[in-house]
């Protein structure tokens, strides 16, 4: 009898944002339902939006992408 393999996709739900002002990294927790658009980073108060071509700031500023990217 051949075992069936399953591909099982975690989805990542922390993510280390990092400034591109300052540097400043933060590990946050994102949201599962939707693309956050605006972040304060905590260390030098600068207001932080996508980049142009990404759907949230945690894909374009930090180490995973989104929850609904990652899902797709």
């Amino acid at each position: 009898m051949r075992s069936r393999e399953y591909a099982v996709s975690v989805v990542v739900t922390e993510a280390r944002v990092t400034c591109p002002e300052c540097g400043f990294k933060k590990d946050e927790e994102m949201p599962l339902d939707a693309c956050q658009h605006f972040y304060r980073c905590a260390g030098c108060d600068a207001l932080l939006r996508p980049l142009e071509g990404d759907c949230c700031v945690f894909c374009s500023y930090s180490d995973q992408r989104c929850p609904p990217m990652q899902a797709a």
